[in-house]
C-alpha cells in the first residue's frame, strides 16, 4: 500500500520530456493553413515595410543628432547657422524691403534682450567674465547676423533713406550691448560697427536728401560717433552730399 502512494507522488512530480521545436517555416505554413486570415496581404506588407523604412530613418536621425550634439561647432558652422535660419525667416516675408521699421526695431529689441537674459547673475564674481560672455556669445553672434543681413536686404531693394534709419537704429542698441571685461570679447560689438558704418556709407553714395533730413542725418552721425569712430567715413560723405546740394541750390 505504502509503495502505491510512493509511486503514485512519484508520477505527480515526474517532469515531461521536452518537446521538439518547430522551425519557423513549419509553423508559418501551418499558421497560414490553420487560418488565412493571419497571412497580411501584400497591401499591408507594403505598409509594413515602409513604416520599418520610416522608423529606421527616424531613429537614424535621432543617431546622427545625438552624435551631432557631442561633436561642438566651430565658429564658421555656427555662423552659418544663424544665417541660415535668419534666411529662412526672411524667405517666408516679402522680398521687397519692409517700409515698416517697427519690426525692424523689435527684432533688435528682442535680439538684445536675448543677450542680457543668457547672462547669469547669480554669480559671487563678474557677470561680464569669460563664462558670462560664453554663455552670450550665440545670442551676440545672432544680432550682428541679424544688422548685417537686414540691412543688405535694404540696400538690395534701393531703399537707402529706410536703409540710414536702420543703421542708426541698430547702431544705438549696439552701444547697448554689455562692456566684457576681456577687450577680445568686445570685437562683436566693433563688427557690428563697422558693417552698419559699410551700410551707411553704400546708402549714402546713392542717397540725395533734402536739406532738413540732412542735418538731421548729420546730426545723428555726429553722435553715433561718441561709440565708435567707424563712421567718419559716413559724416564725411554726408556733408559732401549736403555740400553739393547747397551749391547746387545757389547756382540756381
Amino acid at each position: 500500500m505504502m509503495a502505491a502512494v510512493c509511486q503514485q507522488r512519484r508520477v505527480l512530480v515526474e517532469i515531461p520530456a521536452p518537446q521538439p521545436k518547430m522551425a519557423g517555416r513549419i509553423r508559418r505554413s501551418y499558421l497560414e493553413a490553420l487560418s488565412p486570415r493571419l497571412a497580411p496581404s501584400p497591401l499591408l506588407r507594403a505598409r509594413n515595410s515602409k513604416r520599418a523604412q520610416s522608423l529606421d530613418l527616424s531613429i537614424g536621425g535621432m543617431c546622427e543628432d545625438k552624435l551631432d550634439e557631442k561633436t561642438p561647432l566651430n565658429t564658421q558652422q555656427l555662423v552659418q547657422l544663424i544665417r541660415s535660419l535668419i534666411l529662412v525667416e526672411q524667405s517666408k516675408e516679402s522680398r521687397a524691403a519692409p517700409a515698416d521699421l517697427k519690426t525692424l526695431q523689435d527684432d533688435l529689441q528682442q535680439k538684445k534682450a536675448n543677450v542680457y537674459r543668457s547672462i547669469p547673475y547669480s554669480r559671487f564674481g563678474s557677470n561680464r567674465d569669460a563664462h558670462c560672455y560664453r554663455k552670450a556669445y550665440p545670442h551676440l553672434l545672432a544680432f550682428r547676423v541679424s544688422c548685417e543681413e537686414r540691412g543688405h536686404v535694404l540696400l538690395r531693394n534701393q531703399d537707402w533713406d529706410n536703409a540710414l534709419e536702420h543703421s542708426l537704429l541698430a547702431w544705438r542698441y549696439t552701444s547697448e550691448l554689455p562692456q566684457w571685461d576681456t577687450a577680445d570679447h568686445n570685437a562683436l560689438r566693433e563688427q557690428c560697427y563697422a558693417v552698419l558704418a559699410a551700410h551707411s556709407l553704400a546708402a549714402l553714395r546713392h542717397y540725395r536728401p533734402d536739406a532738413s533730413r540732412g542735418r538731421e542725418l548729420l546730426r545723428r552721425l555726429s553722435m553715433a560717433r561718441l561709440h565708435s569712430q567707424s563712421i567718419v567715413p559716413c559724416i564725411e560723405e554726408l556733408q559732401r552730399v549736403i555740400q553739393r546740394a547747397d551749391d547746387s541750390t545757389i547756382d540756381k
